[in-house]
């Protein structure tokens, strides 16, 4: 096989990550018509000034083994509704639209970011940091600086 050949048979991938600190929400199971149930949750991520923080939501299929792990471990902290803080890396973000179908702004659309939580780099339960699994290294050494 040629380099050419090799080299349009491998697939290529235009990476789209967004990292940051936010609070971990609506930890659930989505149970979809056709296909297998899968982790999600809501990441409410901090931006701007810490004197006058916004918010932006991410709705967020859990992906990631690790994040996965984590995510069911803090599942009971999120639902006793403690005040769950993350690090966190969402890749593959999109706008979905919706319609609201109650409280105030029933019939009118909204739109949704959505996305992939691919790991969890630090979590703080009530301000106390858990301890989570390092992901595991990979087999090549980093760079030092000298």
């Amino acid at each position: 096989m040629s380099e050419q050949s090799q080299a349009s048979s491998q697939s290529s991938f235009f990476n789209l990550h967004v990292e940051g600190v936010g609070y971990l929400n609506r930890v659930r199971t989505v149970k979809p018509k056709k296909g297998q149930e899968f982790l999600a949750c809501t990441v409410s991520a901090m931006r701007g000034s810490t004197d006058s923080i916004g918010y932006t939501k991410f709705d967020c299929r859990v992906s990631g083994a690790d994040a996965q792990k984590i995510v069911k471990r803090l599942e009971s902290e999120v639902a006793a509704e403690k005040s769950v803080i993350i690090g966190f890396r969402i890749a593959d973000i999109y706008p979905e639209m919706f319609t609201f179908e109650r409280g105030d702004k029933k019939g009118q659309t909204g739109v949704s970011i959505k996305g992939r939580l691919l790991r969890i780099k630090f979590a703080k339960v009530n301000g106390e940091a858990i301890d989570l699994p390092q992901p595991a290294r990979s087999s090549e050494p980093e760079s030092v600086a000298a």
